[in-house]
């Protein structure tokens, strides 16, 4: 997922992106364990999405709280 369709996303939309992507993480950490990995890549590509989920997540809050004018 690239950052731009991350962008376009409602907070509750990124939320669930995010839920979705930690999930499919553990169940390939789990694979990883047990067996070998089909593509290993989709590790990182899920660490990647997480990254970029948090980071849009703290860029929103952080805007939020300037705008309020607390920071």
């Amino acid at each position: 997922m690239k950052i731009k369709e991350l962008r376009d996303m409602s907070s509750e939309h990124l939320a669930l992106v995010l839920k979705d992507a930690r999930d499919k993480l553990f169940r390939l950490r789990l694979q990883a364990r047990m067996e070998r990995l089909d593509s290993p890549s989709e590790l990182r590509k899920n660490k990647q999405i997480i990254a970029r989920v948090l980071t849009l997540q703290k860029e929103r809050e952080l805007a939020a709280r300037k705008k309020e004018g607390k920071v």
